[in-house]
């Protein structure tokens, strides 16, 4: 009986932040497992379709337009920014859906309602992590400098899981009320994609004299974040700390609207 009560005491003394990390693990590792339960190719799905992407546009740019945009080898430009693109695409467009495709479990749990959006901020996270090595083999395979700066992709990904949380704290519960919210997500992030530097970068804007304006973008100090490891020209510390600074905010108004519409959110779905 001893032994019993010394070994459940850890669990009862769990503070509520650790069942918060416990249960957000255990619903990310569910979601992964699910994905990719009944595809044969599992995770190569994950990094195929950045893949065919990068293909088109290195094609596009470099075999029939000999445009002067990004920086060589293209097809390593492409992919630094490429990827984690691929991550908040996914996981903002997954948000959409993160109450209605979840309505009976999130009724029937006293989780803290933010963690049906932070599992799916994570589960894609880790498939952008998955990932990473595909860039490692082009970069390999094209010759390109790894600089020191590529110690720089830690703070990348914080930045980019605080602004992808508060997009989809802010997306998730407002889909709920407004339907067609999904559908013109879904259009903002396709103009999004052109609108950051990914198939270009910064110093490309400030040629078309458009960087002041795409510094607001903060995607685009993050990308620069990324690129910095093997381009060190991409990177601009300007539009970084406007990432920092927008993300943050971001963050901020995306637990606000949360918390806001929580209640009303569970008597509508």
């Amino acid at each position: 009986m001893e032994r019993v009560s010394t070994a459940g005491a850890p669990r009862r003394q769990r503070s509520p932040s650790a069942r918060y990390r416990q249960a957000l693990w255990l619903l990310t590792v569910r979601d992964l497992r699910v994905r990719y339960s009944t595809s044969a190719l599992g995770y190569f799905w994950s990094i195929l379709d950045p893949l065919v992407m990068a293909g088109i546009y290195w094609f596009v740019f470099t075999q029939i337009f000999d445009r002067a945009v990004g920086e060589r080898p293209y097809i390593v430009f492409l992919l630094c920014a490429l990827l984690p693109w691929m991550w908040f695409n996914g996981a903002v467009s997954d948000c959409t859906r993160a109450y209605l495709r979840e309505a009976k479990l999130i009724r029937s749990t006293k989780i803290p309602r933010t963690i049906w959006v932070a599992r799916l901020v994570m589960s894609k996270g880790i498939e952008f992590l998955a990932s990473i090595p595909v860039v490692i083999f082009f970069a390999i395979a094209t010759g390109a400098t790894l600089h020191w700066e590529a110690l720089l992709v830690v703070p990348a990904i914080l930045l980019q899981s605080i602004l992808t949380m508060g997009v989809g704290l802010i997306v998730a519960p407002l889909v709920v009320f407004f339907r067609d919210f999904e559908r013109a997500t879904k259009l903002v992030l396709r103009f999004l994609f052109y609108a950051s530097p990914i198939i270009y970068g910064l110093p490309d804007l400030k040629r078309a004299g458009l960087e002041f304006w795409g510094s607001f973008n903060p995607l685009a100090g993050i990308f620069s974040l990324y690129r910095s490891a093997f381009f060190p020209d991409q990177l601009d510390w300007y539009a970084v700390a406007i990432a920092a600074i927008m993300s943050a905010i971001i963050l901020v108004v995306g637990i606000l609207v949360f918390h806001r519409t929580e209640r009303a959110a569970l008597k509508e779905i």
